[in-house]
């Protein structure tokens, strides 16, 4: 039946308010319980095995993405393959959590028992207390809901936000207790963002058999060259192996400008004396915070006080770090 505008965003907030509802109702849950499976998990020595069946499963899989990220060894189980062979995915000193609305599924009755007879702590995620499920369960995470967002309660709509809202509280839970730092994450995410801000350094970037370089006095003709063949938009001026300035192109830029005879300049003529410089062991994020400051797109790169190449503004920002 074709629905109006105005009943199709009526239909969408309905939805967004019944489980907003029921998110807001998960903090009636966090009980004694919920901080006991924290402490089981903390302590163990294992994983901590998640399970269920239909879209509790697939909720199940992205808590264990979340668990992994944040320092809490996790792993997926799915109920239907548990009960016919994958059991053995379980050892004696992980948790398990099974995740299921009802608790009364067919697959989650006979994994439950399996469960408790290899002694495994057994924390059921569950949205009725008075199914099979939370009665046998070592520990209850309460996700009851009032109701789905779907006619008639038929599609697993607010019951799958709430559990999957309560793995995210117990993750950050646990995060906490473990004392989780920035650090810490970026070891877990190596390739995002994040990670490469809080890992990567000017050494890991920029090239030190190219680093651009003249004497203190080179023609101009030798500037041009090195900065066009070095392709850096720069050149550091040493005398011997004293770093005494920079020339940018828009130094060369300006000379030209300013100067009506440019053959007998060298590059100590033109050069701007005090550079800015980075030592190699500075995160690149921070190299790149120097170069915003000071609207520049290079900053020579330093090994205690050699001079030993440059990095580029492009060098941060092709590994995305912005």
């Amino acid at each position: 039946m074709l629905k109006t505008r105005t009943e199709i965003k009526n239909s969408a907030l309905t939805t967004i308010q019944i489980e907003a509802e029921a998110i807001v109702n998960l903090k009636n849950f966090i009980t004694d319980d919920f901080a006991l499976a924290v402490e089981k998990i903390i302590n163990t020595r294992g994983r901590v095995v998640i399970t269920g069946i239909g879209k509790s499963a697939i909720i199940a899989t992205k808590i264990v993405a979340t668990l992994n990220s944040t320092g809490t060894p996790a792993i997926f189980m799915h109920a239907a393959d548990a009960i016919h062979g994958d059991l053995g995915i379980l050892q004696k000193d992980d948790i398990a959590l099974c995740i299921s609305n009802s608790g009364n599924s067919p697959e989650i009755k006979v994994l439950t028992p399996m469960l408790k007879s290899q002694g495994n702590c057994l924390i059921a995620m569950v949205g009725n207390l008075g199914s099979y499920l939370a009665r046998q369960a070592d520990l209850i995470i309460n996700t009851t809901v009032e109701k789905e967002a779907s006619p008639g309660n038929l599609a697993p709509t607010a019951s799958t936000t709430a559990q999957l809202v309560m793995g995210d509280a117990l993750a950050m839970a646990l995060l906490e207790c473990r004392g989780f730092t920035a650090s810490d994450f970026a070891r877990y995410h190596p390739g995002g963002a994040l990670g490469k801000q809080l890992y990567l350094k000017v050494d890991d970037l920029f090239d030190t058999a190219g680093k651009p370089v003249v004497n203190l006095k080179a023609n101009i003709r030798e500037v041009i060259l090195e900065i066009s063949t070095k392709r850096l938009g720069a050149t550091a001026v040493l005398d011997g192996d004293t770093l005494l300035g920079v020339i940018t192109d828009g130094d060369l830029r300006r000379m030209l400008q300013n100067r009506q005879n440019v053959e007998n300049l060298t590059a100590g003529d033109i050069m701007s004396q005090n550079p800015k410089t980075i030592s190699k062991g500075t995160l690149a994020v921070e190299a790149l915070q120097l170069m915003r400051n000071n609207n520049i797109t290079q900053v020579l790169v330093m090994d205690n006080v050699n001079y030993i190449g440059m990095i580029h503004l492009h060098d941060i920002l092709k590994e995305g770090i912005i």
